[in-house]
């Protein structure tokens, strides 16, 4: 086939399919205006072993009482990115996807987040996933997660909903501008400070010349005025300065007390990270899972976690500490457990302490 014809015939492939493409586009379009949704078909992709947060029944009655087009609406009038939001907006929905297909079924596929950890403290109900996202409890929810109770207080406040990471960038946001509205209260002293300055220098350059025919006796009194006039003056302008410097110090004071509170922010949500991941570390052993009946957390100190377990077996409580060194502190309970208590009886204690380097504490 000589190579013209060859480029002949596919012009004509390619035109072919573009023409088929283009009538295609066009009566999905015409049916799409005509075409009207007959039923929803709602799908929960991931539904956990542990329990489930959301099902297809309360996503049709979210539709409902939303008052969005669905059913007997044409599929062009449906605002599926409405349907989206919405669905959304509830914080244990992590993804969703709404569409229409060719025979008028609005498809919705809903995923839910999956929680570590119940929150049960002061004021709080919610749960938390691995990566720090927090959500209210959804009513009747019953997920089979471990559950923190205790004094602590997480980071966040109890009605918050997302990410910790997206509420410590906010409020350290929040500080920077308030510190640098801060800043700008120093402008005016800044300037005061400058003139003040520049006064304290011009005395230096105030000289005094004898006049004409000026007696001595005038001229050494018009000197001792004057150096009489700039010490006056120098003691003015420097009580000034010192006063200008104690002003800007005590603005200096609130910068830095808000920059204390952005480490301390950062600390705390670095302390309940870690509380995260401690809880993952005794979900992931089966020994410590099936040990650890409850975990208590306190505010230590600076408001940072200190963990007491109670353990399945024995009337004793594990003084945990915090939750950093977990692999080693739960190698040492296990060891006492091992060599100690199964010798001497699992009643004798009523406390172990493994918040110590190197060392079993216990208290009868």
């Amino acid at each position: 086939m000589s190579r013209p014809l060859r480029y002949l015939l596919l012009g004509v492939l390619w035109s072919a399919v573009a023409v088929y493409v283009g009538y295609t586009a066009a009566r999905v379009h015409r049916h799409r205006k005509t075409l009207v949704v007959q039923r929803l078909d709602i799908e929960v992709a991931d539904s956990s072993s542990r329990g489930q947060l959301v099902s297809s029944d309360m996503v049709r009655r979210w539709i409902t009482r939303s008052g969005i087009k669905t059913t007997g609406t044409t599929a062009r009038d449906v605002d599926l990115q409405a349907v989206e939001e919405m669905i959304l907006r509830n914080g244990f929905i992590a993804d969703a996807a709404a569409s229409i297909d060719y025979g008028g079924v609005l498809h919705i596929t809903v995923s839910q987040r999956h929680p570590v950890v119940r929150l049960l403290f002061d004021g709080y109900n919610a749960y938390a996933t691995a990566d720090g996202y927090l959500f209210a409890a959804p009513q009747s929810s019953a997920l089979y997660v471990p559950v923190l109770t205790g004094d602590y207080a997480p980071p966040t406040p109890p009605s918050h909903n997302g990410s910790i990471q997206a509420y410590l960038e906010a409020q350290i946001a929040a500080s920077n501008d308030r510190i640098q509205e801060i800043e700008r209260e120093k402008y005016p002293l800044y300037r005061e400070e400058r003139l003040n300055d520049e006064n304290l220098k011009g005395l230096r350059r105030r000289v005094i010349k004898k006049r004409w025919f000026e007696s001595k006796e005038s001229f050494g009194r018009r000197v001792r005025e004057l150096r009489e006039e700039n010490a006056r003056l120098r003691r003015q302008y420097r009580y000034t300065a010192r006063v200008l410097q104690e002003k800007i110090d005590r603005i200096t004071a609130r910068q830095n007390a808000e920059r204390e509170k952005q480490k301390k922010l950062r600390k705390n949500c670095e302390d309940f990270l870690k509380l995260l991941n401690f809880v993952q570390f005794v979900e992931a052993d089966d020994f410590w899972r099936s040990e650890i009946v409850q975990i208590v957390v306190s505010k230590g100190h600076g408001g940072a976690p200190e963990i007491e377990l109670i353990p399945r077996v024995g009337d004793h409580t594990i003084l945990f500490g915090s939750p950093d060194d977990a692999a080693e502190k739960f190698d040492k309970l296990l060891t006492f457990y091992r060599h100690g208590l199964r010798n001497i009886g699992w009643q004798e204690y009523r406390t172990i302490n493994v918040k110590y380097r190197n060392q079993v504490v216990c208290t009868k």
